[in-house]
């Protein structure tokens, strides 16, 4: 019994069951109602014919008997029915009034009833019935008589005795090696399955991410390679993420060691007897030590942004695309010294995050401003491709990005060799990139026409001057 008082329906028993054994049993089940259907139908069309063949003949037998010497009263009693050619048969003259001779008295006469006085009568040509073992067959034997002819069933009841045993018995066989047959199909079938829950308990148990053999085409190989794809994603992730923590570790590591440096000198300085520092030596020490605090603060940001892979939970809105980039460019200003600003706008809305979409305008354009000379140009443009989409460009004056590092500058924590000595976490450009794309948008590298880097953001959205397609419509 289950723990609540009742004994487990069929359903709940069969869910215990391997899917295994449930396709045997329903493998079994299939071939046993089929058998049974055609074990009956083969029973009753067996019987019918068998009736049917003796029915012929004992009628044959009767028509020639009634047409011969035999239908005549005087006859009928002396000659014993061994003529008719069966030592089983019983023959009986039988008149409308109800009177009957048999070939050896009435003890010998075969079971008579209404069915043969009517053929006596003329209401009827003839009559077949089965009664106290015998088929009794009646046919006209002249004006006011019928003959009647009646045969011991009980061969026929033997033959049909045998068949109705032999066909449940074939049947058993039948349902059992259909059972088998189901077992064997099932463990054929489920192989691909029982692969597939191995691999996932062997993910599990080792995290070992290594993909199943395929073959075939059929749904279970289309699900294998489906699998094989998710280990695949799961995979990559996995990589993903360790190289994340590794290389937020190998950044992080150089700010802790000179912060941790900076306060041990500090600490040093203050013990009693230790040298006097220089008010100019601490003060650069603290300044160093708030810049290092700066920069964790900012590489710990850009980790915890670029950990997220799914989008924040911020409402998208409405955002107007150039009040977000002059926000950026107010901010960038204030750190830019004598940099010249080349900037172009054109109205544009989308619906996103205006938080995010500012944080990517300002690292393009403190990219810029790190890679620009003194006296450089940077220069900004919003240009529109189509009615749906823009580019915001954001170009340098400084040396440029070479062709082998492109393809990668907007790479977590990826650097040029030109570049390893800048301050900076690596991580400002990856997170454009990962704006653009939570926006429907994308991001790349190439040169600008005066020899500088030329960093692409591109957003769907529509011109401040286009109606969306709804107004239009209903315009």
């Amino acid at each position: 019994m289950t723990e609540r008082g009742h004994w487990p329906s069929v359903r709940e028993r069969l869910d215990r069951v391997s899917l295994r054994a449930r396709i045997g049993i329903l493998a079994a089940a299939v071939a046993a109602g089929v058998v049974v259907l055609v074990s009956l139908a083969a029973f009753l069309i067996v019987r019918q014919s068998i009736l049917e063949t003796l029915d012929d003949n004992l009628y044959q037998r009767a028509t020639a008997a009634a047409q011969s010497e035999l239908a005549k009263p005087e006859l009928i009693s002396t000659i014993p029915p061994e003529v008719l050619g069966a030592g089983d048969i019983r023959v009986a003259l039988v008149y409308g009034s109800g009177f009957a001779q048999s070939a050896e008295g009435p003890a010998s006469a075969p079971p008579l009833s209404d069915a043969e006085l009517q053929v006596a009568r003329g209401d009827e040509e003839d009559s077949f019935r089965t009664a106290a073992g015998y088929r009794v067959v009646a046919v006209e034997a002249g004006e006011g008589r019928a003959l009647v002819i009646a045969q011991k069933l009980d061969s026929t009841q033997a033959v049909l005795s045998e068949l109705a045993t032999a066909l449940p018995v074939i049947g058993g066989i039948g349902v059992v090696l259909a059972a088998f047959a189901g077992v064997a199909v099932a463990r054929a079938g489920l192989r691909p399955v029982q692969r597939l829950t191995a691999a996932a308990e062997r993910v599990t148990a080792t995290g070992e991410l290594r993909p199943i053999p395929v073959s075939g085409s059929d749904e279970l190989a289309r699900l294998t390679q489906s699998f094989n794809e998710m280990l695949g994603a799961l995979a990559a992730s996995q990589e993903q993420q360790r190289r994340l923590v590794a290389d937020a570790g190998h950044e992080l590591r150089t700010p802790l060691t000179s912060l941790r440096t900076n306060l041990e000198l500090l600490a040093a300085a203050d013990r009693p007897g230790a040298p006097i520092l220089p008010a100019e030596d601490r003060e650069e020490m603290l300044a160093d030590v708030r810049a290092q605090v700066e920069e964790l603060t900012q590489l710990i940001g850009d980790l915890t942004e670029l950990a997220r892979e799914d989008a924040p939970a911020v409402p998208r809105e409405p955002v107007e695309m150039t009040d977000v980039v002059e926000r950026a460019l107010e901010r960038v200003r204030r750190r830019a010294g004598d940099l010249r600003f080349d900037v172009s706008l054109v109205p544009w809305t989308l619906v996103g995050d205006a938080t995010a979409l500012e944080r990517a305008v300002l690292n393009l354009l403190d990219n810029a401003v790190k890679w620009s000379p003194p006296d450089g140009t940077v220069r900004l443009r919003m240009v529109p491709l189509d009615d749906w989409t823009m580019v915001v460009e954001v170009a340098d004056s400084g040396p440029g990005i070479a062709e082998a590092d492109l393809p990668h500058v907007f790479e977590r924590f990826y650097r040029a060799d030109t570049s390893r000595t800048m301050p900076g976490s690596g991580l400002g450009l990856a997170i454009v990139r990962q704006v653009a794309v939570r926006h429907g948008g994308a991001a790349w590298a190439g040169r600008a026409p005066e020899g500088g880097a030329l960093l692409s953001l591109r957003l769907p959205g529509r011109r401040g001057d286009v109606l969306p397609p709804e107004e239009r419509a209903a315009g």
